[in-house]
């Protein structure tokens, strides 16, 4: 069943407008609306959370609105600057979330995610991520995910705070409390079932549907089927102008695993050689096969590093052909290089010469479309004195940046993402504890080394500005090593509280 991905933009054209004005943007606690004609006056067409806090709200007159709020930031309303700024964050969601993608007008993306939540974590990462990073730049956003993208428009904007995630096959049920607007009706129709008694969904799907269609028309039963799943509604992606793809249609429709990997390996042969005449190599390549019942399926691949290898593209593409739902047939094939970097040519390692490097390419770029890309990298020193800031998250084919860490004190194999508490039997302030309890057993010390002080990082965070932890590395009976420490020098309360920690296992 697939799965839509709405993401609501609520104060889209206010929050553009404030970051397109860069820093003689106003506060964001000043009201800030734009304006615009409607005949021969002129009215606020946008609000941003400030101005609606200040009682002001969009279709009111401006000259009430300046009334109400006396610091009121008024801007001219542009349409069309907004749409395409939609379009651009339509295309930098497809190059980085999912392969289906499209604009929804005037405040919201469409996002068909089956098949690609995976690849970050799951549908829970993936909203959460996407709305942190919109809120990092400055846009307020909201997200649902559902069966339909009628029910995924309704949650994000009704029933998302700030995100929500409707179970799989979940029905009427989570639709039924929401108000009329969230169907998407015109609003004089909306007005109109408001005057008859309805008020929300769920009374106007307790009624039958064909005199719903005889009194109202046929827009509200078409927007309730479309919500249900029982009418499709696809989603014709966003396509850059400047994206390399190729594109096949079949006289007679495919179904067949066979020919559908034949017709990859045409598509890939025919991307590759233009990605080479412009001298790129593809990141992230999406395959999109529209079947004859209109629906369409996405696979996405991505690349370690850019490549225009046709037969590398072509078995990626091919380990997933198990994953294409090809219905009754499938019509049109389209490849897409979704995002391209300059690949420059390199001269081949010559027999005569020294043996070429290994290329572990392949591997990591089967591995990371088996469990995702996020699962697949590299540990990088960073400078801190705290452990658990002292090391990032890099590509795994990221370049070496030459930087280690002090091999005056060693560091263990695994570091806890969060310390973990355990209880000690030690004499303070300066001996490593004797007997140590983690998890629910009792280890006893045979040795010792330590301890290590470390002091808090004060100029990021003022809270650290006393802190100490004291580091011991220790081996219990059995032979394994922990790295473990006390918060506070064991004397002053100010400088910690005193308590032991695990924080690492050595090999």
């Amino acid at each position: 069943m697939p799965r839509v991905v709405s993401l609501f933009l609520p104060s889209w054209s206010t929050d553009r407008t404030r970051r397109a004005h860069g820093e003689a943007a106003p506060a964001p606690e000043t009201p800030l609306v734009l304006a615009g004609r409607e005949g021969n006056r002129r009215i606020v067409l946008a609000a941003d959370g400030a101005a609606k806090t200040a009682g002001l709200r969009v279709g009111m007159p401006l000259a009430k609105a300046q009334i109400l709020a006396p610091g009121l930031i008024v801007q001219n309303a542009d349409a069309k600057a907004d749409a395409k700024a939609l379009d651009r964050l339509a295309v930098w969601t497809l190059q980085r979330y999912a392969p289906m993608v499209a604009a929804d007008y005037p405040d919201g993306i469409v996002i068909e995610s089956t098949g690609a939540d995976h690849l970050h974590g799951g549908e829970a990462a993936m909203l959460a991520g996407l709305v942190g990073r919109l809120a990092a730049s400055g846009f307020a956003a909201k997200a649902a995910v559902a069966d339909t993208l009628g029910a995924a428009h309704a949650l994000a904007r009704y029933a998302a705070r700030p995100t929500l995630i409707a179970t799989l096959g979940h029905g009427t049920a989570i639709l039924a409390p929401l108000p009329l607007e969230a169907l998407r009706l015109p609003d004089a129709l909306s007005s109109e079932l408001y005057r008859l008694g309805f008020e929300r969904i769920g009374d106007v799907l307790a009624q039958p549907r064909a005199p719903l269609t005889l009194r109202f028309g046929p827009e509200l039963v078409r927007r309730i089927e479309q919500a249900l799943g029982e009418r499709a509604e696809p989603i014709e992606p966003i396509r850059p102008p400047d994206m390399i793809e190729a594109r096949r249609a079949f006289a007679e429709p495919i179904a067949a695993a066979e020919t559908i990997a034949r017709a990859i390996a045409h598509l890939t042969s025919q991307l590759c050689k233009a990605l080479e005449l412009k001298g790129l190599g593809a990141r992230r390549l999406d395959l999109l096969c529209r079947r004859i019942d209109n629906q369409a399926v996405a696979v996405r691949v991505g690349l370690a590093a850019p490549s225009h290898d046709a037969r590398r593209i072509t078995r990626l593409f091919c380990d997933k052909i198990e994953t294409i739902d090809p219905g009754f047939g499938i019509e049109v094939m389209t490849l897409a290089a979704t995002v391209a970097e300059p690949l420059a040519p390199k001269q081949t390692v010559s027999p005569l010469g020294e043996a070429a490097a290994a290329d572990i390419c392949d591997l990591v770029d089967t591995l990371a479309n088996r469990v995702g890309e996020r699962a697949i990298y590299r540990i990088a020193p960073v400078a801190s004195d705290a452990p658990e800031r002292s090391i990032r998250h890099i590509p795994a084919l990221a370049p070496e940046t030459g930087a280690t860490w002090s091999p005056h004190w060693p560091r263990p194999a695994r570091l806890f993402p969060r310390p973990e508490r355990i209880e000690t039997v030690a004499l303070l302030p300066d001996h490593p504890p004797a007997v140590f309890t983690w998890r629910g057993v009792r280890r006893r010390v045979r040795r010792a080394d330590g301890p290590e002080r470390l002091f808090g990082e004060w100029w990021k965070r003022e809270v650290e500005l006393c802190a100490v932890r004291d580091y011991f590395r220790i081996e219990d009976e059995s032979g394994a090593r922990y790295w473990i420490f006390r918060s506070g020098d064991g004397e002053d309360a100010a400088t910690g509280s005193q308590r032991w920690f695990l924080h690492g296992i050595f090999g």
